[in-house]
């Protein structure tokens, strides 16, 4: 058991002081909350996270929120680590661990950053070098409150990871970090705020008030083995649309053929519900659909119906983090009829999680929210010899977390020696954009993905935000966002 000091406010303590000391603990280390004399939270600051939070209803927990009534210990000199969340960068005992914010001591800067319409990225630092870093999601871009919250939640998984591998020894690269940026002054926040943030905020719900624009739509066409992940590109065989009624959407499209069928599984999302169900689509050799009709339906929200063929069965997989486990579902009549089978990962919110055989054992990919922050921006790797598990989180678990090249955006894809996996990019937006990596290196010790590259488009047919990509035998399936006017809006039209 190590001694950890956590140095924090003595007048402003908040729930992300609690979360990191209480996830500390439960890896076994004795935990110390140290008040110390330092400043709160700037005025401005904290005045437009008061007005947010009037205004805006944030799921699950406020990470700034203050905490009363916390007893607060003193520094201990036989700590053997401090990590100091003060924010002002104190002078503290080696070793020493802090995290930053786009290149501040502050949560005030990173504030900035998310006022001015950017993204900022964390990073930990050890004795004034760098040994992590990591470009959390941020869902939300217009809200402050609700995008601190998702940097403040991937802060805690990094800053807890990193913290936990130093005491047990495991050596991280480091690297200078250059000159430290100073805490905005008052002024730039405020005229951050004014100039940059109310002006996005008020086109963005004008935006909202006329348009559904998280909405997607489902194209399909049949190849020649001239597939996107062979090319990088979407040129090629025309796309067909899969049509809806306007009062739905249909995504995360998966291929599967089956006795000289085509068929595409969706999620299927209807705008007067408040979750998605899995319905799937017949595809004639004409190009022609069936309407999609439902095969699975459960309380909470399914997506992502990943569909595959192991044991002389048929399989799907599909996405229910919000429902806490990862369920595996056997046809019992496909395409129509699926029954649960089990329960592959309980307890867990893990998001688009995708299959791969690979080395005699099979390898679940996924995304994972911890609780807190955003389910795009944390890669986790789970293993297990056979399907029905026991399935094992990986060492390296998070394998990374970046907005851009962490959560699965299709199943794999074998070319020749290349296993390659498409990775959603959401520095735009959610579902801005889609890239394919290629699988390196896999085994019980080492994950290793290259950095996706962007997968082009048509000049005569862009699809600028692709968000899934998939492809059988003959049928390829892609989904793009497609934002649409609203009822009223189209009515006035």
């Amino acid at each position: 058991m190590s001694r950890i000091d956590i140095l924090v406010p003595d007048d402003n303590v908040c729930s992300v002081h609690m979360l990191v000391a209480k996830r500390l603990a439960e890896k076994g280390h004795d935990v110390a909350l140290v008040g110390v004399a330092a400043p709160g939270v700037q005025w401005p600051l904290g005045y437009i996270l008061r007005l947010e939070r009037k205004a805006v209803q944030i799921r699950g927990h406020d990470l700034l929120e203050p905490v009363e009534s916390v007893e607060l210990s003193r520094s201990r000199p036989d700590a053997e680590l401090r990590i100091d969340l003060t924010g002002v960068m104190l002078p503290i005992a080696s070793p020493g661990l802090r995290p930053g914010f786009a290149g501040s001591a502050s949560i005030a800067e990173a504030a900035r950053v998310l006022m001015a319409g950017g993204l900022p990225d964390i990073e930990i630092i050890l004795d004034g070098e760098r040994i992590a870093c990591a470009a959390p999601m941020v869902d939300s871009r217009l809200s402050i409150l609700r995008g601190l919250n998702d940097i403040l939640a991937r802060m805690c998984t990094l800053l807890v990871d990193t913290t936990d591998h130093f005491l047990k020894g495991h050596k991280a690269r480091s690297e200078p970090t250059g000159r430290a940026h100073q805490c905005p002054t008052n002024g730039q926040l405020i005229g951050t705020y004014l100039l940059s943030t109310i002006p996005r905020q008020t086109a963005g719900a004008a935006k909202r008030l006329g348009f559904r624009l998280n909405r997607w739509r489902v194209s399909y066409r049949f190849h020649n083995g001239q597939t996107v992940a062979a090319t990088g590109l979407l040129a090629g065989e025309p796309w067909i649309d899969l049509p809806d009624d306007g009062d739905r959407f249909y995504a995360d499209p998966f291929p599967f053929e089956w006795q000289g069928r085509y068929f595409i599984f969706i999620e299927d999302f209807c705008h007067a519900s408040t979750k998605a169900v899995i319905s799937v689509t017949e595809v004639f050799r004409d190009g022609a659909p069936t309407v999609p009709r439902v095969v699975i339906e459960e309380p909470y929200h399914l997506s992502y119906p990943q569909v595959f063929s192991h044991g002389g069965q048929i399989w799907m997989l599909p996405e229910g983090g919000s429902g806490g486990d990862l369920v595996l579902y056997r046809a019992e009549s496909f395409p129509d009829r699926w029954v649960r089978h089990s329960v592959l990962i309980p307890d867990r919110e893990l998001f688009d999680a995708t299959l791969l055989e690979h080395g005699g054992k099979l390898w679940l990919f996924a995304t994972e929210r911890d609780g807190y922050g955003s389910a795009s921006d944390t890669l986790v790797v789970y293993y297990a010899q056979a399907l029905e598990g026991p399935w094992f989180p990986h060492r390296s678990n998070p394998v990374r977390i970046d907005r851009a090249a962490a959560r699965p955006g299709g199943c794999f894809v074998r070319m020749g020696d290349r296993i390659i996996l498409p990775l959603q990019n959401g520095t735009d937006n959610y579902g801005g954009g889609l890239g394919l990596a290629d699988l390196v290196e896999l085994d019980e010790t080492k994950v290793r993905l290259t950095l996706p590259v962007p997968i082009l488009a048509s000049a005569k047919r862009p699809y600028p935000m692709i968000h899934t990509l998939n492809s059988s035998d003959h049928l390829e399936v892609i989904d793009c966002r497609a934002p649409a006017p609203r009822s009223a809006l189209r009515r006035v039209v």
